[in-house]
């Protein structure tokens, strides 16, 4: 910031010293300039620009103040969002605002007019080495805006040609500290502190940096070769794993599967055969209630009717002796009784059984 005493020497300087001063700043701001187009045209494959001499320098800085700055015409209509810096007699004076505006002819002169609109500046392509020794190709766009238009004007020369050559000089020390797949997978960290770095350094000129994008970056040729390669490689890997794990998955399926089968099919033999027990017990415990009712019912009919039991000697002795009958037709091999021939004499035993 300018103080008031230093603007009052500046008005007591005469007017071909003012003329000379004012030439000499024109000159080295041109010098910059020229330096920063030289900068470009090499980078483009063009080669520098010529130097111009002192005089034709004065007239087209003069002409360019003249064209661009607004005339004093005592009332001023100031437009929306923009500044315009009032000196008088050289020095600062006021800031005029948006409206109406009245100056004094002659003393007030608007020496420079700020846009309060936000700008946004292509950052040209420029070279970068990451942590990790690679070099990068990389451009962006930086939006910045103006805060304060008294540092804008008087603390800065070329506020667009500084902001830009600050944003390149941060985003090359700020890729230095990251290495390649860091600054590949966060660009917005990077950013970030890019954003950062500009506004700590450009407080001092009423500039505020609101966004930084990176636009592209261009790793070599061979690096990007090597990067897909790798990728490449990944994939297959992961292919390769995805298909052993559904093959080990598809055994242990069939395995289980196997497994759950011959489970099932124990489990359906167990209750067949249980079943098939239960059903031959039942069986047998039936015929053996049926037979034990015969019985009962054969036992009170021989008890309860006269002559039964007579009638059961000759049933039983009927029996054996068809029994008997039926040895030979069964077996080639017979035990024969001694007294076969006698058969009153088997009747006899036969009807002796069932009276025992």
């Amino acid at each position: 910031m300018l103080s008031l005493k230093s603007a009052q020497a500046v008005t007591r300087v005469p007017a071909n010293q003012q003329r000379l001063l004012l030439l000499r700043s024109f000159h080295q701001s041109r010098l910059v300039a020229a330096n920063y187009d030289n900068s470009n045209n090499m980078h483009r494959g063009g080669g520098p620009s010529k130097p111009q001499s002192s005089s034709s320098m004065y007239a087209q800085m003069m002409a360019q103040r003249r064209s661009k700055l607004p005339r004093n015409t005592i009332v001023k209509f100031v437009p929306q969002q923009e500044a315009w810096v009032v000196e008088r007699m050289g020095r600062f004076s006021r800031i005029l605002e948006p409206g109406l505006a009245i100056l004094v002819p002659v003393l007030d002169r608007i020496s420079y007019t700020q846009s309060l609109k936000e700008v946004a500046v292509e950052i040209p392509t420029q070279s970068a080495i990451t942590q990790d020794n690679v070099t990068l190709e990389l451009d962006g766009v930086l939006y910045y805006k103006v805060i304060d238009p008294y540092k804008a004007s008087y603390g800065v020369a070329n506020a667009e040609f500084s902001v830009t050559q600050l944003a390149q000089t941060t985003m090359r020390a700020e890729i230095g500290q990251m290495t390649l797949d860091t600054t590949l997978a966060e660009r917005n960290l990077l950013n970030h502190n890019i954003v950062n770095a500009i506004n700590a350094a450009s407080e001092s000129w009423g500039i505020a940096c609101l966004r930084y994008e990176i636009r592209d970056i261009h790793p070599p040729a061979k690096v990007v070769e090597a990067m897909h390669s790798q990728v490449s490689a990944e994939r297959s890997k992961r292919a390769q794993i995805l298909e052993s794990e559904g093959s080990r998955q598809s055994a242990i399926n069939v395995a289980e599967g196997a497994k759950q089968a011959q489970i099932l099919a124990s489990e359906a033999e167990k209750m067949q055969q249980i079943n098939r027990a239960m059903g031959e017990a039942e069986a047998i415990r039936q015929t053996a209630m049926a037979e034990a009712a015969a019985i009962e019912r054969v036992a009170q009919a021989i008890r309860g009717t006269e002559g039964g039991h007579q009638a059961a000697s000759l049933q039983v002795a009927q029996q054996y002796v068809e029994a008997f009958g039926n040895i030979a037709k069964q077996a080639n091999t017979i035990v024969v009784p001694a007294s076969a021939n006698d058969v009153a004499g088997m009747v006899t035993q036969a009807m002796s059984v069932f009276s025992t």
